[in-house]
């Protein structure tokens, strides 16, 4: 069967053969990739993957070797990923010439989060042979922007959101503006593809006509190797994977370490990401957000320099070592779908306390794998840090257990042989 991929990213295989950089992003893709490649000459699937490039490849059109026997065909396209609430119709165009010269079987597309994804669907015209991945979904996002934050923040604008016109309410109406695109493409999808009891129901409520497929997540392989150990760790450290705008909840961790510093006063925070909170030349206090200059706030109001590091961006080797050398992973989001990086803490096993929010339940059980608590809950959060600082035996049985259960979600052969029975039924 032929299928054609659409991606949000150049997948890292395929950048690293052109000797360009390449984003961390969508780790599951590659996960994905790796265990297709495995398929000895592609017995199964005829791949061809399509991804945003940048100008000067507008034409990039290539077939690329990615294993000994296997190949794919390689397509670029155009997109302004910085103003993905903007739909361009010159993409529709482009995707015609992309299926007319590859004559997919299926057109399997991986998030509706940018305008690409409807854009694809559009040209393809084929909602029976059409699958659509759902990721984070934008409308809900949308309505849970701004995670409590105070409103004297939600309306502050700094130099940088007024030239970029990118102020919190501002960031929260492009994902208002992308939903609508969302919505648009999943009413086109005869197929969905889904892993959570959240995504399922999001699904139905916007195209309940559509047929949902149950299909989890390969991470990238790294994350498979290797086992975090308590006597290896940092004591005390907490890790945030991400913490660059308010759906991820940084504040809200900020707001729980008085609370967890009483008690274990050498607590640490350690954020990956973008840096939001640079202020070492004027340059970078002229780049603050008023979401960094809030955060920045925080930190000094709680006294918190000392305690928190903010660690930039993290190729997959060095996320894995912030993983193992962490005490604690933390996931204080507003709402997630199933994220990654719960997964690959939980792969390594790392004790990992979550929101209950979204489809976070789906890969973590409360009590048995981890601890879960209500969302936006900052003494909450504040007592499951403490309480798994303070009881070393949970820490093991959670840590085991999470190892169990990930390695069940994110098996690499079950969930590849999902994906060919998926393709399948489409074609029958």
């Amino acid at each position: 069967m032929r299928v054609l991929w659409v991606c949000n990213i150049m997948l890292p295989t395929i950048a690293r053969q052109l000797g360009i950089s390449y984003s961390n992003k969508e780790g599951w893709l590659s996960g994905l990739l790796e265990r297709v490649v495995q398929e000895q000459g592609w017995n199964r699937i005829e791949l061809g993957i399509a991804f945003p490039v940048t100008e000067d490849m507008e034409d990039f059109r290539r077939t690329m070797q990615l294993g000994e026997n296997a190949s794919c065909r390689c397509y670029g396209f155009i997109e302004n990923l910085d103003t993905p609430e903007i739909y361009d119709d010159s993409i529709e165009t482009k995707f015609q010439e992309i299926l007319k010269d590859f004559e997919p079987d299926i057109l399997h597309v991986f998030g509706v989060e940018y305008p690409h994804a409807l854009a694809c669907i559009k040209a393809y015209g084929r909602p029976e042979r059409t699958l659509v991945g759902i990721q984070g979904l934008c409308s809900a996002i949308a309505e849970e922007y701004m995670a409590d934050l105070p409103m004297k923040v939600q309306r502050q604008v700094t130099l940088r959101d007024r030239i970029r016109q990118d102020s919190i309410r501002q960031q929260q109406k492009k994902f208002k503006k992308r939903g609508e695109h969302e919505k648009e493409a999943l009413l086109m999808a005869g197929n969905i593809a889904g892993r959570t009891d959240f995504d399922r129901t999001q699904a139905a409520k916007i195209n309940p006509a559509a047929q949902y497929h149950y299909l989890n997540e390969t991470l990238r392989g790294i994350f498979y190797r290797d086992r975090w150990k308590r006597t290896a760790c940092r004591p005390y450290s907490i890790f945030l994977s991400q913490g660059d705008y308010p759906l991820k909840g940084f504040h809200y961790l900020l707001r729980a370490m008085p609370k967890v510093l009483e008690q274990f006063p050498e607590a640490h925070v350690y954020v990956a990401g973008n840096n939001i909170i640079e202020d070492s030349t004027l340059k970078d206090c002229l780049k603050l957000s008023a979401y960094g200059k809030y955060i920045r706030k925080l930190i000094r109001d709680n006294h918190l320099r000392d305690h928190v590091t903010m660690l930039g961006m993290l190729t997959a080797e060095e996320m894995k070592e912030q993983y193992l050398q962490s005490h604690l992973f933390v996931l204080p989001s507003a709402l997630e779908n199933s994220p990654n990086s719960l997964g690959e803490a939980m792969l390594l096993g790392v004790p990992c306390v979550a929101a209950d929010v979204g489809g976070v339940h789906n890969l973590l059980t409360d009590g048995g794998d981890g601890m879960l608590y209500p969302a936006g809950d900052v003494e909450a959060l504040a007592d499951s840090i403490i309480e798994i600082f303070t009881k070393e035996a949970i820490v093991e049985r959670f840590s085991d257990n999470a190892r169990k259960h990930a390695r069940v979600n994110h098996d690499a052969d079950q969930n590849y042989y999902r994906l060919i029975h998926i393709y399948r039924e489409m074609l029958s």
